[in-house]
């Protein structure tokens, strides 16, 4: 009974991840990734639709005289056209069916068809051998119970929250490979705390299943702010991810018509050349040594220097900074070897970044963050304008912040940042940069350094090297904490002794019995 009640209690996206699970068999979590996301998304636009045709059927008010089957009733207001094949409910009422994978994939390219921005971003996938069609039914009846009851009126944004929840846990299931198409939540979350895209152009030139832009959305909504006021900007070279991210973003009504797709990259063909961005926010590839560098020896984004041809971790970085508006600002990941790599001239291109009083922030990041690599990673926080832009003057400073230390572990492999973790990490930042903040620095967590202080330091970014110990560690003694730890491994080695002792007695006690 208590395991019911406890079962019962679950949040619904994890029970439906449960369920759905289940149904994976043999199918590798990559594959089954788009056929459950997929459903979802069918779900999703089915739903919008026919709430808008019950509307245009029954005619009232606005809808007076209204053709229910008319594709520009719907491109109106922003909702996807779903030919009558391709809706739920006959879907639905299919499910049993031995061909029921033939009539879901003829339902993704009928509705590609009817909407010309959904071309090519749908799965055509449920009729391949290596899923049956009682496990396709099966998936189907668990999606049609996402949202009902009450739930309907709000079976948006159920439906897209269960679809980014699923993104996470195919991510987790999938490992390394996984990190390829997402950023783990609360890093995302801690990026957009930070950068704060209130209004203007938001731009990821390699956006993955598009994290960034739902969490800005998000972050819009919570501060009261509008959504249209945020203009999306992006671009992404694995075409299966950048469906994701299409779909992704058409749960949130944002306007995905600026999210490219080509499989060269951003290096090699920017999508969007001419782009001045507000807020520049990525997650780039670790250490990529396949960026086609060698070719692009010339280009004019090198402003601080030619990146090497065996890392484009400068080169993520000139190509943000090549695309910031004069008062734009920057924040991404990046593998921790940057703060510090003198190979190549990397030491040169970020000496120049920093008596340019360009770099504002820079956050090391606790271990095991991310699933795609266990590479130690930081935040790196660009400014074009650190005389202003709405804040304090702080040209000739940069705020060096340690939270190696905060987070928690959700598995064995794997930390997250909680929410009190990401508000200590960004109020931080927001009161050193504000006007009459009320920053100070913290011994082993922050410190406001100098650019006279970077200098002395050979323009080694570490946080590390600033911040100094915590207070409690200022007196470390190392012969002192030596023999702690060895007096307290002996006492656990006699416990263990105790208690081996106590079992072999109780043992031979049940022998004795028995004979």
């Amino acid at each position: 009974m208590k395991k019911d009640k406890e079962a019962k209690q679950e949040p619904i996206e994890k029970q439906l991840w449960k369920a759905a699970d289940k149904l994976r068999k043999n199918i590798d979590a990559a594959e089954y990734k788009h056929i459950v996301l997929g459903l979802i998304f069918l779900k999703y636009i089915s739903n919008a639709f026919e709430e808008l045709h019950s509307k245009l059927v029954e005619g009232k008010g606005d809808y007076k005289g209204s053709d229910p089957e008319d594709k520009d009733e719907y491109k109106a207001e922003n909702v996807f056209f779903v030919p009558e094949k391709a809706r739920w409910t006959n879907l639905k009422t299919k499910a049993k069916l031995p061909t029921i994978g033939k009539i879901v994939d003829e339902a993704m390219e009928a509705i590609e068809k009817d909407n010309p921005s959904l071309k090519d971003v749908l799965p055509k996938v449920y009729a391949r051998g290596n899923l049956d069609s009682t496990n396709l039914g099966g998936l189907i009846d668990l999606v049609s119970n996402i949202a009902f009851g009450d739930a309907k009126a709000r079976s948006a944004d159920i439906l897209g929250h269960v679809f980014e929840y699923f993104l996470g846990e195919f991510a987790l299931a999938e490992g390394t490979k996984g990190g390829s198409f997402y950023t783990p939540k609360s890093v995302v979350e801690l990026l957009v705390e930070m950068l704060e895209p209130y209004k203007g152009r938001v731009f990821d030139p390699c956006c993955g299943s598009g994290g960034m832009f739902v969490q800005s959305e998000k972050f819009i909504k919570k501060h009261q702010g509008k959504v249209n006021n945020i203009s999306i900007y992006g671009q992404e070279s694995n075409q299966t991810t950048w469906r994701l991210c299409k779909m992704n973003l058409a749960f949130r009504g944002i306007d995905s018509s600026q999210i490219k797709w080509n499989n060269e990259g951003s290096f090699l063909q920017d999508a969007h050349k001419d782009l001045k961005a507000d807020f520049v926010i990525a997650n780039p590839p670790f250490n990529d040594s396949d960026w086609s560098g060698e070719l692009l020896e010339k280009d004019g984004r090198w402003k601080y220097g030619k990146p090497p041809a065996g890392n484009a971790n400068y080169a993520w970085i000139q190509h943000f900074l090549y695309h910031l508006s004069p008062t734009g600002m920057t924040g991404f990941v990046l593998s921790k070897g940057a703060l510090t790599s003198k190979t190549s001239g990397e030491g040169d291109i970020r000496r120049a970044l920093i008596e340019d009083h360009l770099v504002d922030c820079i956050v090391n990041l606790p271990p095991k963050l991310f699933l795609n690599t266990q590479i130690p990673a930081c935040l790196w926080f660009l400014s074009r304008n650190k005389a202003n832009g709405g804040y304090r003057k702080r040209t000739n400073e940069i705020l060096f912040i340690d939270a190696r230390n905060e987070g928690h572990l959700i598995n064995r492999r794997n930390r997250e940042l909680s929410k009190e973790d990401i508000d200590k990490i960004a109020s931080t930042y927001h009161e050193w940069r504000k006007v009459n903040g009320k920053y100070e620095d913290v011994k082993g967590f922050c410190f406001s350094a100098s650019l006279e202080r970077v200098k002395e330091l050979d323009y080694v970014l570490t946080p590390g090297r600033y911040v100094g110990l915590p207070e409690e560690e200022d007196d470390f003694d190392f012969k002192e904490k030596f023999l702690s730890l060895k007096k307290e491994l002996e006492e656990q080695i006699k416990e263990e002794e105790k208690l081996n002792k106590i079992i072999l007695e109780n043992l031979n006690k049940i022998d004795l019995k028995d004979n």
